[in-house]
């Protein structure tokens, strides 16, 4: 007797199991085997949503690893219409919570809702007007939202005050309809902000205060993540096996010649971070850079295996005091899979490398590489840092995908001896039993510190002295004679000169001296030290322009603790001063290069910034 056919509700989950498993197979067929599950499940109603994000999820995968030239168009035509699955399901009143995690949002047909801050949802609002709303049932009975409304609305409604400052049940949809007229609320509200003649980041500040909520409906559009991938110059299709973690030496990969930097126009440079903000937003995540870069600086590399980075700068009214900022992201095959963060000063960067839930199995370690090769080419960095949320402090995500193995199996090492010594411990456990994972709870302790990788690096007698001592052991300065240097070299290096030191570190002991000092009073820490500075450097900054003179300001708070300033040689402070100026020039890289070439100012904020802290 034939065996009995599935339930018709088995069978696409027998077909979606079959392509996750299809998808991760190179055997001969399987390009065949593919297509054939994609037609099937293509004629199939998915009647759970579990079983339509398994197929977006399956497509989009497909789609960035393709294995055939004719996988290609059938992908391409199931993404493009699936938003009618999703209004298909919608209709039978199926729950769509589901669509709106955090791995999952951002499908085509449905609808997201965030509180975002105020130049995305000014960007938002003109990139699709008819598709964003306020959600106000979710507003109106936010207590500390009315609190905001009361202190911010009468800036735009006249008399508005009688009411807000002293009566309680203020009708504010009264109000506001009769403040807007004929406008729609939130592109009103928005154009309120925009008039009020304010510093940027203090507009900013007033309209995060609302805390409005912000609902867009996805339907068809293009920025949807089921959309949001374009057609790249040439596909590389995916005949033999994904690059595996256990493939790719990070040492290997760094010594080999910088990749080639395309400058972007800036229009292109333009449609490549309205990109960024799209590709962003529908995912409920939004970075310092992704969202406000700079049009300008966009440059783009072209890596090989299908795989294309963008990057770019802040423009000098939005940069941060001291370190210099990059940004950026990746397109494997025109589908965009992780963004990029990179912070630094001097020679030292820290890095944030996020790759997408959907295309964690795809490369990851190869692309991360080359992330690090163009990062390396941009910034001349050598210590390579990892801050400890990327592995796990404060990141469940994280913790679950045991982050901080990726990057220690690259060669990073951790930046604390007593971490070191457990993961040395967890290192001997793993060897002694292959099956042994390492627990949660050793991993949050592993996340406490930050992790480094600098194979590259040449100590300096500075840098010895600062360590209070010759190095001990296998140390990096032999390492890095050696062309083909194993990554098991870098994770056992010497402690080096940025295992310790922080910005925060400095903003702090700064921030103690204005209490004890200055009575409490930053304006007032402030204005004596661009002073002192000012004479000390003997400079006019009178004709410096805003940015310039802010970025005077900011560093004078620095080198007022330095106390042999006045002692330091004319070209030290004339080098000096060219830093102060580059921190505000069009490209913030040619600053974080000058303060690699300034030896005394490196120690100075080595020493300043180096203290051993707990890292919140």
């Amino acid at each position: 007797m034939p065996p009995a056919s599935p339930e018709p509700n088995h069978v696409p989950n027998q077909l979606l199991t079959q392509l996750e498993a299809a998808k991760n197979r190179f055997d001969p067929g399987h390009a065949a085997l593919i297509a054939k599950l994609l037609t099937q499940l293509s004629k199939l109603t998915l009647n759970h949503p579990h079983q339509l994000i398994r197929f977006h999820e399956c497509l989009l995968f497909l789609r960035a690893f393709p294995r055939a030239t004719s996988h290609v168009p059938l992908l391409e035509r199931l993404l493009n219409t699936f938003h009618q699955r999703i209004e298909n399901l919608r209709a039978t009143h199926s729950g769509m919570a589901l669509f709106d995690d955090f791995e999952t949002s951002g499908i085509a047909g449905t609808t997201m809702q965030d509180t975002l801050s105020f130049d995305v949802a000014q960007w938002l609002a003109r990139r699709i007007p008819r598709n964003v709303e306020i959600s106000w049932n979710d507003y109106w009975d936010d207590y500390q939202a009315e609190r905001s409304r009361g202190n911010t609305w009468p800036r735009f409604i006249p008399l508005l005050e009688e009411d807000a400052d002293v009566e309680a049940n203020i009708p504010w949809t009264r109000w506001l309809d009769a403040a807007r007229g004929r406008h729609d609320p939130l592109p009103w509200l928005l154009s309120r902000f925009a008039q009020l003649g304010l510093p940027a980041r203090q507009q900013s500040e007033l309209y995060d205060s609302l805390r409005l909520p912000i609902r867009w409906r996805l339907e068809n559009l293009k920025l949807s993540r089921t959309r949001n991938w374009s057609r790249p110059r040439r596909f590389y299709f995916h005949d033999s096996p994904l690059l595996q973690r256990s493939e790719v030496s990070l040492a290997n990969e760094l010594t080999k010649p910088a990749p080639k930097f395309e400058k972007l126009s800036l229009a292109a440079g333009e449609s490549a971070l309205h990109a960024i903000k799209e590709i962003m937003v529908v995912r409920y995540r939004e970075l310092y850079g992704t969202t406000l870069g700079d049009p300008r600086t966009v440059v783009r590399a072209t890596l090989g295996r299908g795989v294309v980075m963008h990057f770019w700068g802040l423009p000098p009214a939005r940069r941060l005091p001291l370190r210099a900022y990059i940004a950026g992201y990746t397109l494997k095959n025109g589908v965009p899979i992780n963004y990029i963060e990179a912070i630094g000063l001097c020679e030292w960067i820290e890095v944030g490398f996020n790759t997408f839930y959907t295309y964690r199995q795809g490369e990851t370690a190869w692309i991360y590489a080359q992330a690090l090769r163009c990062l390396r080419a941009l910034t001349a960095a050598n210590c390579i840092s990892i801050y400890p949320y990327q592995i796990g402090q404060n990141n469940d995500e994280a913790i679950a995908s045991g982050a901080f193995w990726f990057y220690r199996k690259l060669g990073f090492r951790p930046g604390r001896p007593d971490l070191q010594k457990l993961c040395e411990k967890e290192e001997e456990k793993i060897a002694a039993n292959p099956n042994h994972r390492t627990p949660p709870r050793t991993l949050k302790r592993l996340a406490e510190a930050p992790m480094f990788y600098e194979p590259f690096y040449e100590r300096t007698a500075v840098d010895l002295a600062l360590k209070g001592g010759a190095l001990k052991g296998r140390g990096l300065s032999r390492a890095v004679k050696t062309p083909k240097l194993n990554p098991a070299l870098a994770a056992e290096a010497t402690p080096g000169p940025w295992d310790t030191f922080s910005t925060r570190n400095l903003a702090l002991r700064i921030t103690h001296r204005m209490a004890r000092d200055f009575d409490a009073d930053n304006h007032k820490i402030r204005q004596t030290a661009t002073a002192q500075i000012t004479r000390t450097l003997k400079i006019n900054p009178a004709r410096w322009t805003p940015a310039q003179q802010q970025s005077l300001e900011n560093w004078s708070l620095v080198l007022t603790l330095i106390p042999d300033l006045a002692r330091w040689s004319q070209k030290e402070k004339q080098d000096i001063i060219k830093i102060i100026h580059a921190k505000s020039a069009s490209n913030e890289m040619s600053y974080l290069r000058q303060t690699q070439h300034h030896p005394r100012l490196r120690q100075a904020l080595l020493r300043l910034g180096s203290q051993r802290t707990e890292w919140r």
